[in-house]
């Protein structure tokens, strides 16, 4: 007799020996228990998972002699025809070589007849998913109202193929891929039964290459039995499958976090020389840094991770002595460089140079914890003393407050284009953090500029400008430090504007006014529209809790900043004439559509002077 392979020859032949799916057994044995078996059946999942096994355990169960039963005897006729696979009332069809619509004529030929000799005919249809949309539409008048003789059993490893009209008269069962423990102790108790011992080293590197598949596994498991004899250890079948232990790439990715990039080039090495493809290495290594990140941020790693005790306790250990920012930044560079290295011409160069950039990385502080240090520096350590002890500063130096500029009373003019006299060298000035440029000097505003409403009066101004230099630096650092949750705060509601927000160069406040400083007018153009600022002004004070000003500044180009005294577009008019009451009216009387519209003198001097009335108003309430 020719040789049976394992996965033949341990197929379960009952509900309690399939493996790893309890939640579709017990589902399936309760229908039966309480005669609910519905006429049809999906069984969907990866390969290797017992879809065409359960379906066979249904039909002996609904064919047993004792039955239905949710425990067929396996030792009736009925049974044992089922099992060997010569039944006459059990059609298993193969539904990527008989797909069409042919196909299906002649078994809706044959279901017409009674049974020949069991209760019941069944229907099991492999691959279902590759019968054409002819086939399954003649499937479906059959599959609404089938025989009562008749059940349907259909088998896919891609149930999103399947037509919703044939999934909607079947009942789905979705079988999971089975977990690292039940695959071992079931490979552990097969090779018990053939006599043979396994270190649990080497089942755990079957399971592992079996991804949740009893019938990858098998194989693999058939292999190793062939090629190690009576005694299979993890060394050998490392060698037959071309794998690389757990131990080597932990060691690895131990070698990357500890910096020591001569021991990670020697495990490279090494690896390399199993000859495992750079793929299913690189899938491998970040599988690894996943285990530590997974490590570092739950106390039970055991809930994410399908891994063997040992392998969870020392990744644990691992993860113990890095800091979170530090896993996932490495893991971000090596995916960046493995990816790159599964399509390079060269993969090892690529791979050494991904290794290179990662023991790079170091330990990685929050930006956040880096600024408010920046901050603390710059609030009360002189310059001298930052060149000569740049690693810190003592609590102390913290403590005191920096001089202050003594701020005149009276400023005086300054020419545009040039600079005020430099300060005494005997009078030390304080490290101050660094401002947005000054907006250049205003000129006399022409008729037009005086007749459009103002943004801010000029005493506020000039009010704001004396209050800059008196504004705590927290309120800047909080300005600074909490931009980028700004920013997603704006993405939430118009995301076009936080996009522009993201491509500033950098953001301060002066006084009342936020600065926000661009390297291109360009990327501020929408930005300064007025229409736009009484958005983003109504963002900032609900996000910061504070009112301001908002400008844009762009050096050596002042026609970005934000001109409150600008004169209303010709866009504007024509959108503030189509929505004037009469123009409504009209449209309504006679039935009609804004055309052509043209702005005249009366209209811009009926703006100007609603702008001048408007300016009025807010110089009043000034007073």
């Amino acid at each position: 007799m020719s040789y049976l392979v394992l996965a033949r020859k341990s197929r379960p032949q009952s509900f309690a020996e399939v493996v790893g799916q309890q939640t579709v057994v017990r589902t399936l044995q309760n229908a039966l228990a309480q005669n609910r078996v519905p006429h049809g059946l999906i069984f969907s999942g990866i390969r290797g998972t017992g879809k065409t096994t359960l379906a066979r355990i249904m039909a002996k169960a609904l064919n047993c002699e004792q039955g239905p039963t949710p425990t067929p005897c396996n030792t009736c006729s009925s049974c044992l025809e089922i099992a060997a696979g010569n039944s006459v009332d059990l059609h298993e069809i193969d539904g990527a070589s008989n797909r069409g619509i042919q196909e299906i004529r002649d078994l809706k030929e044959k279901i017409r007849f009674m049974p020949t000799s069991a209760r019941f005919k069944i229907i099991i249809i492999d691959e279902v998913h590759m019968l054409t949309t002819e086939a399954f539409n003649a499937l479906l008048k059959t599959l609404e109202e089938p025989p009562e003789h008749v059940y349907f059993m259909f088998a896919t490893t891609e149930l999103h193929k399947v037509p919703v009209t044939i999934l909607s008269r079947c009942q789905r069962y979705e079988l999971q891929r089975v977990g690292h423990q039940d695959l071992a102790a079931h490979f552990t108790r097969l090779a018990a039964s053939e006599g043979i011992s396994v270190e649990p080293a080497a089942i755990n590197l079957i399971v592992r290459e079996a991804s949740g598949s009893v019938r990858d596994g098998l194989s693999l498991l058939d292999q190793v039995f062939s090629y190690c004899g009576d005694e299979v250890k993890a060394d050998e079948v490392a060698d037959v499958l071309g794998l690389v232990s757990h131990q080597v790439i932990g060691d690895l990715s131990a070698a990357l976090l500890a910096g020591d990039i001569a021991r990670a080039l020697e495990l490279l090495v090494q690896i390399y020389a199993y000859g495992m493809n750079i793929k299913r290495f690189s899938n491998e290594l970040l599988s690894c840094f996943r285990s530590l990140i997974l490590c570092s941020l739950s106390r039970n790693p055991e809930k994410y991770l399908d891994l063997p005790e040992e392998d969870l306790t020392r990744f644990s250990a691992i993860a113990s002595r890095y800091s979170l920012q530090t896993l996932s930044a490495m893991f971000k560079v090596l995916l960046e460089g493995l990816e790159k290295a599964n399509y390079s011409s060269q993969p090892r160069l690529a791979v050494e140079m991904a290794f290179i950039e990662a023991v790079q990385v170091g330990d990685v502080q929050p930006v956040t914890e880096l600024l408010t240090r920046l901050d603390d520096v710059l609030a009360g350590v002189p310059v001298s003393e930052l060149v000569q002890a740049p690693a810190g500063v003592t609590e102390k130096k913290r403590a005191e407050p920096g001089p202050v500029r003594e701020r005149p009373d009276k400023q005086q003019p300054v020419a545009a284009g040039r600079r005020q006299e430099d300060p005494p060298a005997s009078a030390p000035s304080p490290v101050i953090p660094p401002e947005p440029p000054p907006a250049p000097v205003e000129q006399a505003p022409t008729k037009k500029e005086q007749a459009a409403p103002r943004h801010q009066p000029a005493t506020q101004k000039k009010e704001a400008g004396e209050r800059q230099a008196d504004t705590p630096l927290a309120e800047q650092r909080n300005i600074r430090q909490h931009w980028p949750e700004f920013i997603e705060y704006v993405r939430d509601r118009i995301p076009w504007m936080a996009a522009a927000l993201q491509r500033a160069s950098s953001v301060g406040r002066k006084g009342e006014e936020l600065v926000i400083q661009y390297d291109d007018s360009i990327d501020c153009n929408l930005l300064k529209n007025r229409e736009h600022i009484t958005p983003l002004t109504e963002f900032a004070l609900d996000f910061f809790q504070q009112t301001f000003t908002i400008s844009f500044h762009v050096p050596d180009a002042g026609s970005c900043e934000v001109d409150p005294n600008g004169a209303v577009s010709p866009k504007e008019e024509r959108k503030a004439l189509a929505r004037d009451p009469l123009v409504l009216t009209a449209l309504e009387v006679f039935n009609g559509q804004v055309g052509d519209i043209r702005v005249g003198p009366r209209f811009r001097t009926a703006l100007e002077k609603e702008a001048m009335d408007g300016e009025d108003d807010s110089s009043r309430a000034e007073t």
